[in-house]
């Protein structure tokens, strides 16, 4: 065993070695040119929008900070972590990067179920979370597996993200009304909203209400010049000091002092009984950050008229993570409101984002303390006004007419994501509709497996060939199938092989067949092989070195000669009209 250096605390060795491995990190990274876009060509306009960026982060980071119950300075300081690392290493120059309210959502949920199960570790517990979900998000990022991320059906996403604008708002109703969360999160306050709301306290209420009313009325021209989430928490807060002085509203102050200066490093603590659920809990945040980070990418290509990495972002995104979570910030993800704005303002490149960090940064280090008076019900506003954007209106109001399928699968996987689990919603709801989906390709697919004889001439055949086909009178057969063979079409080559009559041969045509799926192949089989039992003469036509392949594995080139498998139909038809030929002269 080696012995430890004298002076220092196993504490210290420890965030030694951690620093050690995020710089060799960084610095591999850095080298495989992972940074990303930094000009200085537009040096006004990238200023300018991280400043406005900024402006528009401040308030809703200590809003997602209080609302996830890690504590205002959770938000400020993941503001600043993924802001800027995903800035800096990510692959879409305009992005800006924040806590949102679906990671927030999440990570509300974490925090109360590892606070609950170990009061004294859970918090650090929760931040050793975040940093498993930029793990993986590098993960993620490394095996290119960013355009799969978002290959979900949009009835799905719709049902998922409006879910999650649900539970932000029912979690901000206890604060909008003065009063502290109830236990059970969304369920514990769905159950509490009629003592909550017998007991509101009537300044916070109207706090609230004020807040509302700044956000959703302000003028756009004002909107233009100042967000108007910033004029809410101003307005707001100087209320609550004159108007309200004498009343006791619950405060940003109340959780404690906000400290000013570097965090401290959130060492990654794990315990025995609950490392299972936190790598879940990683693998779902990852996720969530992934698919929260592209859909944005995608507006801000839509703006800037750029394509964005996808892979490279997912990286940046997975480093901003880690260094929130050993800072002990929240969780990030590109945020579309922060984004929006700073390609408004004039930003073209990742020196904007990097800008608003720093500037979010010198808040940190200088400025923390005078949020301590800001009114919780004014923060519980604007995070509620959050979730209401969450929401997906314009397709909750229209989904039945665009499909009634898509419609139930959208409110199914919303019902689930309120009340059930956010995993179980995703899951169950990319289940069924990748199952409806292969149906409809099943279904339509159908039609191309026939199983033609002389009384047929619906296929794609020559004027030759279906002079082949009569001549045969129904002792040549033709199994014709077209397209990706997946395993919905096993049911198709069944029926078809069901319906086989009394032959002499039997051409199965693979020519215009790019992909034969396990389940396929078992059918074709089947048919090959009733057809060898019952003294037919098998030929194969057009298969690809994959499929034949494949037909070898299975054994049934042992069932049809070498010289039978082919390249062209009508040389295949020709020969089995000539054994048909010569059987007839035999008998």
């Amino acid at each position: 065993m080696p012995q430890p250096i004298p002076g220092y605390s196993s504490v210290v060795i420890s965030r030694l070695v951690t620093l050690s491995l995020l710089f060799k990190l960084f610095n591999s990274l850095t080298l495989m040119t992972i940074t990303n876009q930094i000009r200085f060509n537009n040096l006004r306009g990238d200023m300018f929008g991280g400043l406005t960026a900024a402006i528009v982060s401040l308030p809703l980071a200590l809003a997602f900070g209080v609302a996830s119950g890690a504590g205002p300075i959770a938000g400020l300081y993941g503001a600043v972590c993924v802001g800027f690392f995903a800035a800096l290493f990510g692959g879409t120059p305009t992005l800006i990067s924040e806590p949102t309210g679906p990671m927030t959502v999440v990570m509300t949920a974490i925090v109360a179920s590892l606070t609950a199960n170990n009061p004294i570790n859970g918090l650090a517990m929760a931040f050793t979370v975040v940093i498993l979900a930029g793990l993986f998000q590098i993960i993620f990022g490394f095996f290119k597996l960013g355009k799969y991320i978002t290959l979900m059906p949009y009835s799905v996403i719709s049902g998922f993200m409006s879910g999650i604008g649900i539970i932000l708002v029912i979690l901000q109703i206890a604060p909008f009304l003065g009063h502290p969360a109830p236990k059970g999160g969304v369920m514990g306050t769905v159950a509490a909203i009629p003592q909550l709301v017998a007991t509101a306290r009537f300044p916070e209420v109207i706090l609230g209400i004020v807040t509302l009313v700044i956000i959703f009325l302000m003028p756009k021209k004002l909107k233009q010049l100042v967000p108007p989430q910033l004029v809410a928490l101003i307005v707001g807060t100087i209320i609550s000091l004159t108007v309200f002085g004498d009343a006791d509203i619950r405060r940003i102050g109340d959780l404690g002092e906000i400290p000013m200066g570097l965090p401290q490093f959130q060492l990654p603590t794990f315990t025995q009984g609950q490392i299972t659920t936190m790598f879940v809990d990683g693998i779902m945040l990852g996720m969530l950050g992934c698919i929260d980070t592209l859909l944005t990418a995608v507006i801000a290509d839509s703006l800037t008229r750029t394509e964005h990495q996808s892979n490279k972002e997912l990286i940046g995104q997975g480093i901003g993570n880690i260094v929130s979570g050993l800072c002990g910030g929240l969780p990030g993800a590109g945020a579309t409101m922060g984004t929006v704005v700073n390609i408004q303002t004039g930003a073209t490149s990742a020196l904007s984002g990097i800008t608003r960090a720093l500037i979010l940064l010198v808040v940190v280090l200088g400025a923390a303390r005078y949020t301590q008076p800001i009114p919780m019900a004014v923060l519980a506003g604007i995070a509620l006004k959050v979730g209401v954007d969450i929401l997906d209106w314009s397709f909750l109001k229209r989904s039945y007419k665009v499909s009634p399928k898509g419609s139930l699968i959208m409110y199914g996987v919303l019902i689930l994501t309120v009340f059930v689990d956010l995993i179980v919603a995703v899951g169950v709801g990319v289940f069924i509709a990748n199952i409806l989906t292969i149906e409809r390709l099943s279904e339509m697919q159908s039609q191309e497996v026939k199983l033609i004889s002389d009384m047929d001439d619906d296929a794609r055949l020559s004027m030759e060939e279906k002079q082949l086909l009569d001549q045969g009178k129904g002792r040549v057969l033709l199994f014709y199938l077209s397209g990706p063979m997946i395993f919905g079409l096993s049911k198709a080559i069944a029926r078809e092989h069901n319906a086989m009559k009394d032959a002499d041969a039997l051409v199965i045509d693979l020519s215009d067949v790019p992909l034969l799926g396990v389940t396929a192949s078992l059918a074709i089989e089947n048919a090959i092989r009733d057809a060898y039992d019952k003294g037919l003469l098998i030929y194969v036509v057009g298969a690809n070195s994959k499929i034949q392949n494949r037909l070898e594995r299975l054994g049934l080139f042992d069932l049809i000669k070498p010289e039978h498998i082919l390249d062209n139909r009508t040389e295949a038809l020709r020969q089995a009209l000539d054994h048909v030929y010569s059987n007839s002269i035999q008998v």
